[in-house]
């Protein structure tokens, strides 16, 4: 029996290559899309439109884990985008396909004129390529869009490159938007992303400190994401009730809740002032007193605010919070950033 793929959004998931696969006029590209940028956006709408022209099926090949993971461990690479959000966002962005294969040393040895024959012919019979500019694949990375151009005059597929994106002059890649984050330039990673980077978390018991002694509540979360912006305190944007669930089948997955966005200011880091060590993610949400213990949530970056810094006592940091919470709220009534839900 082949591998039952199941329905995200309006996007197929197939986790193996074991079986044939049948789809009209499959357009296919290839790549990491951790972040899901600009510029990997860009070759999807490339996808989509050259299937609209030939009647055809846009699908994007990626891999898990990331290959950097498997061949250079010791880079210690974070991601930006989870699994989840990669497949939501590539689906928004117009694929209907999504193939995750998975990636070891063994498959990393293969040889670039074996992975066109072996997946992108016999497994997918490919009408037509898109890649990025600068994409190589297979072993030594000897695959190159020169290379799939050759082979695409000798077995009847044809070849789109597309170049980067840029912004502000700056070329759009992964490695850039992690570099920014991690320095706390989140208004800049956000628009190579398209939209207000973000992670998404589940509300866990806190200390109590924010309502028992700053009089300033606050959501604690433990979140799933693995790059976290630099410690600091920033202006969020925080949603409840994210229409994009669980990758499960339709059937299994819960019905939608309505998307409730509010305006906030998160602190990320060790809390100084009471000599905490473990790195907390805590977000207070303005003009809101509902219980969220449990309850998952979205705390979309918007701009950074100030490093985290120790007071020498509690007085001194209950005064700046309060002026981290204006600040917040001047930034925000000026902003209107995308974001995904």
């Amino acid at each position: 029996m082949p591998a039952m793929p199941f329905t995200m959004f309006s996007m197929q998931i197939i986790r193996d290559l074991k079986n044939v696969l049948h789809y009209p006029n499959p357009v296919v590209t290839i790549g990491n899309f951790d972040g899901v940028h600009l510029g990997h956006q860009k070759i999807f709408r490339k996808v989509a439109a050259r299937a609209k022209e030939i009647n055809g099926t846009p699908i994007a090949i990626t891999f898990d884990p990331h290959p950097v993971r498997v061949l250079a461990p010791e880079r210690g690479l974070k991601i930006l985008t989870t699994s989840e959000d990669k497949a939501g966002l590539m689906s928004d962005a117009g694929i209907k396909v999504l193939i995750s294969i998975g990636f070891n040393k063994e498959f990393a040895r293969t040889d670039p004129d074996d992975f066109i024959r072996n997946v992108l012919i016999d497994k997918i019979g490919a009408k037509w390529i898109v890649v990025g500019h600068n994409y190589a694949f297979g072993k030594g990375k000897k695959g190159t869009p020169a290379l799939l151009r050759r082979r695409g005059q000798k077995h009847g597929f044809g070849v789109s490159v597309v170049r980067y994106a840029k912004v502000y002059d700056d070329i759009v890649s992964s490695s850039r938007v992690r570099s920014l984050l991690l320095r706390g330039r989140v208004c800049e990673a956000s628009k190579m992303l398209g939209r207000a980077y973000h992670i998404e978390g589940t509300v866990i018991k806190g200390l109590g400190r924010g309502a028992s002694l700053l009089h300033t509540p606050t959501a604690n979360i433990t979140t799933p994401n693995e790059l976290v912006p630099k410690e600091g305190v920033y202006a969020v944007k925080v949603s409840i009730g994210n229409k994009q669930k669980a990758m499960e089948p339709i059937a299994h997955r819960p019905s939608p809740i309505a998307c409730e966005i509010y305006d906030g200011v998160a602190n990320i880091g060790k809390n100084p002032t009471f000599g905490d060590v473990p790195v907390s993610y805590e977000v207070h949400i303005f003009d809101f007193s509902r219980d969220l213990l449990g309850e998952k949530i979205r705390v979309h970056f918007i701009d950074r605010i100030r490093d985290e810094k120790k007071f020498s006592g509690i007085g001194k940091l209950e005064e700046q919070i309060k002026k981290d919470i204006e600040k917040a709220k001047q930034i925000l009534s000026k902003r209107n950033d995308k974001l995904y839900l």
